[in-house]
């Protein structure tokens, strides 16, 4: 291979590499990575009847929130 053809793949993979680091310290500082109920969730809801009864819980507090928003009426 020639010279100039290795440099140009250095320089392509070097800016690629820092494009992906960026990338990545942008999702850790904005929060794209923490889940803050993943472990509270694991440890409140672990066996199916448990998950059951959340979703159960999580599917009326979303059916009032729609009736809620469908019946507004500004005055």
């Amino acid at each position: 291979m020639s010279e100039s053809i290795i440099i140009l793949m250095l320089g392509v993979s070097t800016f690629l590499g820092a494009l992906g680091l960026i990338a990545l310290l942008w999702g850790v500082k904005s929060g794209q990575f923490d889940d803050q109920s993943k472990f509270i969730d694991g440890a409140r809801y672990d066996n199916e009847e448990d998950l059951q009864d959340a979703k159960m819980i999580e599917d009326k507090r979303r059916e009032r929130e729609r009736k809620r928003k469908a019946n507004y009426r500004p005055e």
